[in-house]
C-alpha cells in the first residue's frame, strides 16, 4: 500500500509530525539525508506503525499515491532550494511540495511562482508548537498555491490542535502568506518571552523573591487573564530543582540565542513603516544578553545599580507587575496584528485576522486565553484598525495602566532594565496622543535639508519650505535630484 504523504527530515519535529500523522490513520513515507536515521526511526519511535522508510528520493516519490505530496522539514534557506531542485525531476504535474520549516516569506513567494511554471504546487506552511505540539497537535498556518489545499487539508486539520472542536489550521492565503503569519507569530513569541523575563527580574531582583515564591505567583497568574502556555512553563521552570535541590533556573547562563524569525519581523516592520517597538526591543534584548563578557566588564567599570531594598507593599507591587505584563502583552499583539494588516494591503495577502487568532489559540507557543478576546474583537469588527481601539482592550489596558507605570518606575528606580515594558508604554502613550513633537522634527528636516513640511492651518498634502537662515534659498529638496 502506498503512502498518503512523504516527509523529508527526521529531526525531532519531523519525527513527531510523522508519528502524529500515523496516529490519525495517514500512511507516511520518510526519508533523511543520513539514511541510518531512517532505520533508527523505524526500529525505535516508529516501530509497529504504518510508516514506510526509504533510502533515496526516488524511492520516496515512488512510494506515494498520486497526486504526490512531499513535505520538507529541513533547515530553511539554501537546503530547501536544494531539495526542491532534486524533487522537481521526480515529480509530475499536479504533485505538491510542502515546506514546513521557518522559511522567509519572500522565499516562499519565489518558490510558489517557480514551481507553478513546472505545474507543481507549492505550500509554505508555518508549524508552531515545538516538539510537543508536533507530536500531539500543532498550530499549522498554510499558504502558497491554493489549488493544493484541498489535497492536504484533511491531513493538516486532522493532526493540528483542536480548540472547541475547531482545528488550529486553516488556509491563510496565497504565496508566502502562511510563512508571513508564522514569522509574525514568532516575533510575538519573542515579545511574550521578553515580557515574562522582565516580570521575573522585577520579582526576583526588585522584590527579592526566590524561585519558589515566583513559581507560586506565575502559577496563580496562569489561572487568570494571563493564562497561557508560556506562563505555564515559566511556573514549571521556576519549580524545577537541580540534583542538589537548588532551583535549576538560577544556574543557567544569562545569554539567549535566536534563529532569526524575530529579526525578520522587525526588518519587515521597518520596511512597511509600522512601529513594532516591543518586538524590536525583545530582539535587541537577546542581542545584548549575548554580549556576556562585555557586560561583565562593564559591570566592573560603570557605577553599580542603586542598592535599595524594596520597602513598599510587595503584594501591591506584585499586582502592578502582573498589570504591566498584561498591558504590555496587549501592546505586543496590537503591534503584531497592525503589521499583518499593513502587509495584507502591501502584499495583497487578504489575511483573516480572526481566523489567525483562532489558529493561534491551541498548539502553538503563544497559545493563550487572551487570543479568544482577539478573535472576538475581529469577529465584531473585521476592519478594526488596531486592537487598542476594541472596547475589550480599551477597558483592559485602562484598568492595568496605573500598575504598568508603577512597575516601569520600579525598574527605573532600581536600575533594572525593562525595555519591553517601557517601549510598550511609550508606544501606548504616543498612539493615544493627538499631537506629537514631530512638528519640530519636520522643521529640523526642512532647516538642514529643505525637506518641506505641512501646516496645521492648510490642507493636508500641501507642502511648504522656509528659508530659515536667510541664505538657504527657496528651492525645496523635493524639486530637484542630486
Amino acid at each position: 500500500m502506498k503512502a498518503n504523504i512523504g516527509l523529508i527530515g527526521l529531526a525531532v519535529m519531523g519525527q513527531n509530525l510523522v508519528l502524529n500523522m500515523d496516529d490519525h490513520g495517514f500512511r507516511v513515507a520518510v526519508f533523511n539525508r543520513t539514511t541510518s536515521t531512517v532505520d533508527e526511526f523505524l526500529a525505535g519511535p516508529a516501530q509497529n506503525t504504518q510508516v514506510i522508510g526509504t533510502h533515496s528520493l526516488e524511492e520516496l516519490v515512488d512510494s506515494l499515491v498520486s497526486p504526490r505530496v512531499v513535505m520538507l522539514m529541513v533547515k530553511a534557506g539554501e537546503v530547501v532550494d536544494q531539495y526542491i531542485d532534486k524533487l522537481v525531476p521526480l515529480l509530475s504535474a499536479g504533485d505538491i511540495i510542502v515546506d514546513g520549516g521557518n522559511s522567509l516569506f519572500t522565499d516562499t513567494n519565489r518558490r510558489t511562482k517557480d514551481l507553478q511554471e513546472h505545474n507543481i504546487y507549492y505550500i509554505g506552511t508555518g508549524v508552531s508548537g515545538g516538539e510537543e505540539g508536533a507530536r500531539h497537535g500543532p498550530s499549522i498556518m498554510p499558504g502558497g498555491n491554493h489549488a493544493a489545499w484541498s489535497t492536504v487539508k484533511a491531513i493538516f486539520q486532522a493532526i493540528s490542535a483542536q480548540v472547541d472542536g475547531q482545528p488550529c489550521c486553516e488556509w491563510v492565503g496565497d504565496n508566502g502568506a502562511g510563512h508571513y503569519v508564522k514569522m509574525v507569530h514568532n516575533g510575538i513569541e519573542y515579545g511574550d518571552m521578553q515580557l515574562i523575563c522582565e516580570a521575573y527580574q522585577l520579582l526576583s531582583e526588585g522584590l527579592g523573591l526566590d524561585a519558589n515564591a515566583m513559581h507560586e505567583i506565575f502559577a496563580e497568574w496562569n489561572q487568570g487573564v494571563l493564562s497561557s502556555y508560556l506562563i505555564e512553563i515559566t511556573a514549571a521552570i521556576l519549580a524545577y530543582k537541580d540534583t542538589d535541590g537548588e532551583p535549576l533556573v538560577d544556574k543557567i547562563l544569562d545569554t539567549a540565542g535566536q534563529k532569526g524569525t524575530g529579526k525578520w519581523t522587525g526588518i519587515n516592520a521597518l520596511d512597511l513603516g509600522i512601529p513594532l517597538t516591543l518586538i524590536g526591543e525583545s530582539v535587541f534584548a537577546r542581542c545584548l544578553s549575548a554580549q556576556k563578557d562585555e557586560r561583565v566588564k562593564a559591570a566592573n567599570i560603570l557605577p553599580a545599580r542603586p542598592n535599595m531594598p524594596f520597602s513598599g507593599d510587595k503584594q501591591v507591587m506584585i499586582s502592578a507587575i502582573r498589570d504591566a505584563l498584561y498591558a504590555a502583552k496587549i501592546i505586543s499583539y496590537a503591534q503584531g496584528f497592525r503589521l499583518m494588516r499593513e502587509a495584507s494591503k502591501e502584499y495583497n495577502l487578504a489575511l483573516n485576522y480572526g481566523e489567525i487568532a483562532l489558529m493561534w489559540r491551541g498548539g502553538c507557543i503563544i497559545r493563550s486565553q487572551f487570543l479568544n478576546d482577539i478573535k472576538q474583537a475581529f469577529d465584531s469588527n473585521p476592519d478594526l484598525e488596531n486592537l487598542l481601539l476594541a472596547d475589550f482592550f480599551v477597558d483592559a489596558i485602562s484598568q492595568a495602566d496605573a500598575g504598568w507605570r508603577k512597575a516601569v518606575m520600579l525598574g527605573v528606580e532600581l536600575g533594572l532594565p525593562t525595555p519591553a515594558f517601557s517601549s510598550a508604554l511609550a508606544y501606548y502613550d504616543a498612539y493615544r496622543s493627538e499631537r506629537l513633537p514631530a512638528n519640530l522634527l519636520q522643521a529640523q528636516r526642512d532647516y538642514f535639508g529643505a525637506h518641506t513640511y505641512e501646516r496645521i492651518d492648510q490642507a493636508r498634502g500641501e507642502f511648504f519650505h522656509t528659508d530659515w537662515t536667510g541664505h538657504g534659498g527657496k528651492t525645496a529638496s523635493t524639486t530637484y535630484t542630486v
